[in-house]
């Protein structure tokens, strides 16, 4: 029985031991903040800045760290306050941690460091109990430390008690303020401290210090893996190491890209790249399937409109090597944008973000969402290769990426229409039959844009500018010889309007569109009068009629515009003024006016025994 006892205690004492070696466990964003000025991430030359300072004994009543979450605001004002009270600092100007008021500082029972978070405590009653601390001297080392978290949550009351302490503080201590939101924070604190902005920190930075912190772990991790969790933190180092403890135990110690993601819940790249390359090869089919693959993965529509158009926003910066720096990837990936950017024109880019904006703007009020993101997917795949005539009368557009030009051939009774070349550069049409379009043109360089002449137009409705490859909403029926591919150009038409095919551009747009009933009947009684090269004048004789062309003034300009080759072309409608007298009378009146002026025509009427109706 003694020696099963003593058997017992020997075990119980051996699991004793056991469970006093092991550690408790210590999340990444604590055990790896930063202690010294050169542990600090993304932040180089601030930190030099502060170094320098305290080197030349240069040191400032307040400081106010300003900068986005977790970019070591607070870190720096803990390492800051340890190094200015280090007993014997190491020669690059850091502390020594191995002093009394090091340990103290790390241990957080220091006497000279003094916290206060100010979401929490942001009364004047919060604020006079820091005041009566300042008049407390250090008992170790040269400074006391005041850090005021969240300073911006402070009460005005509370600001403003705390405004001379501020100014004029004992010399012993030393003020660091830091918020997240520096505009909230009154100006008059603001110009009593010395002003430090944190950065966000790069992807590539928190790529480098992931490796790092999983080297330390002995945790194996893949830097495609880690660029991901890099742009999850968006910028902000704590939340990046706190990603990364979450995949890390998920994946039992091994970071790949895969169970990045998965864990995540984020869209891979490779999934944007191939709906890309759907869209440049005008694969609709290709792209619809991809979008199932990710409605059927879980994620959200909109969610996906919104990525598709960052990715898009990346190619585009990706297209010239001066803005590859803005690309917030890791270098592999930002080689695949590069790549895949070389393959695109830059104009597609802008039409791109056009069509994701607008679906992004339409969805949350669209009853068919899911309708709404495939058409949008749709016209993404025909922006290179847009459908054939008569299927893109609604939607015309320039095939980017065909090098053939386009060009009509002008019919025996009109004048020749300009043809439009690859880059949009409008050339004159040769007289005689023309082929319906020319392969393989000289490349022409587009010249710069030539100043617009100034538009007179209806106060109450401007007229909309013509934009690079944009959706003609307002089209309305177009002749055949007419080619609105030019919408997609930057170079301005400029063909001579004369006072014939004006005319024959109005009776045009009356034949065609007869259901504009107010329009149409008030467009027969003008008679439009040349007032400059390209302007003509319109004269009504109700502010009613006014009103019809103000209302129909943008499809009007741009159905003469198209349909003269001429984009400086402006109409200026007004209200006559004249007396009535020399208005033309409708047949009614008129007849009225002669029977009283003429009595034989209304004794006439009388013996007849008829009457005007």
């Amino acid at each position: 029985m003694t020696l099963r006892k003593e058997r017992k205690s020997c075990i119980f004492a051996n699991q004793i031991v056991i469970m006093s070696d092991q550690t408790p466990y210590i999340v990444s964003a604590r055990k790896y903040r930063p202690a010294t000025f050169k542990t600090v991430v993304g932040q180089r030359a601030l930190t030099a800045t502060l170094k320098n300072a305290i080197d030349s004994h240069r040191l400032a009543q307040a400081y106010l760290f300003c900068g986005p979450r977790g970019v070591g605001k607070t870190s720096c004002a803990r390492i800051f306050a340890k190094t200015i009270n280090c007993l014997s600092p190491t020669s690059d100007g850091e502390a020594c941690g191995q002093c009394e008021s090091c340990r103290a500082i790390e241990q957080g029972n220091s006497f000279n460091l003094v916290e206060l978070d100010a979401a929490s405590n942001n009364s004047v009653d919060d604020i006079r109990s820091i005041m009566e601390q300042v008049n407390v001297p250090p008992q170790t080392g040269q400074y006391r430390v005041f850090i005021i978290d969240e300073v911006h949550m402070l009460s005005n009351a509370a600001f403003n008690a705390f405004l001379k302490t501020l100014e004029e503080p004992p010399k012993y201590v030393v003020f660091i303020l830091a918020t997240t939101e520096k505009h909230k924070v009154i100006p008059t604190i603001l110009s009593r401290c010395q002003i430090y902005d944190f950065k966000r920190i790069t992807v590539n930075d928190m790529i480098d210090h992931l490796e790092y912190v999983a080297k330390e772990e002995g945790i194996t991790t893949d830097r495609d893996a880690l660029g991901v969790i890099a742009l999850k933190a968006d910028g902000a180092m704590r939340d990046a190491l706190s990603i990364f403890d979450q995949v890390a135990a998920s994946s039992r110690g091994e970071v790949t890209y895969r169970n990045t993601i998965e864990n995540l819940n984020v869209l891979d790249y490779d999934c944007y790249f191939r709906i890309v390359d759907a869209f440049r090869a005008g694969d609709v089919p290709s792209s619809l399937l991809i979008y199932k693959e990710v409605r059927d993965k879980g994620f959200d529509s909109l969610f996906f409109v919104n990525g598709l158009a960052a990715h898009v926003r990346d190619l585009m910066v990706a297209a010239d090597p001066r803005t590859v720096g803005l690309l917030e990837t890791s270098e592999e990936v930002s080689k695949r944008y590069v790549e895949q950017a070389k393959s695109l024109p830059v104009q597609w880019y802008y039409a791109a973000i056009k069509l994701l904006g607008d679906c992004d703007l339409n969805y949350r009020m669209a009853t068919g969402k899911r309708l709404l993101v495939e058409l949008t997917l749709i016209r993404l795949c025909q922006l290179l290769k847009p459908a054939t005539p008569p299927f893109d009368s609604l939607d015309r557009q320039v095939p980017l990426g065909d090098p053939s030009a386009v060009s009509v051939a002008p019919t025996p009774q009109q004048a020749p229409a300009p043809t439009v070349g690859q880059q949009g550069v409008v050339q004159p049409a040769m007289s005689g039959p023309q082929p319906a379009s020319v392969s393989n043109p000289a490349p022409v360089q587009a010249p710069a844009p030539r100043p617009q002449a100034p538009v007179v137009q209806p106060a109450s409705q401007p007229v909309r500018a013509r934009q690079g490859l944009r959706p003609s909403t307002f089209r309305l029926s177009e002749p055949s010889h007419t080619v609105s591919a030019n919408a997609g150009s930057l170079e301005q038409r400029s063909t001579p309007v004369t006072r014939e095919r004006f005319e024959q551009a109005w009776g045009e747009f009356i034949a065609r569109n007869p259901s504009l009933h107010i329009l149409v009947n008030t467009m027969r009684g003008a008679h439009p009068e040349p007032s400059g090269e390209n302007a003509y004048r319109i004269v009504v004789d109700h502010p009613a009629q006014l009103q019809a062309f103000e209302l129909s003034m943008p499809k009007l300009l741009e159905f003469l515009r198209d349909f003269l080759a001429n984009d400086f072309l402006t109409l200026k409608v007004e209200v006559n003024t004249e007396p009535v007298g020399s208005k033309q009378l409708p047949p009614r009146e008129f007849l009225k006016q002669i029977v009283t002026e003429n009595p034989s025509m209304a004794r006439f009427l009388s013996d007849l025994n008829a009457e005007l109706i």
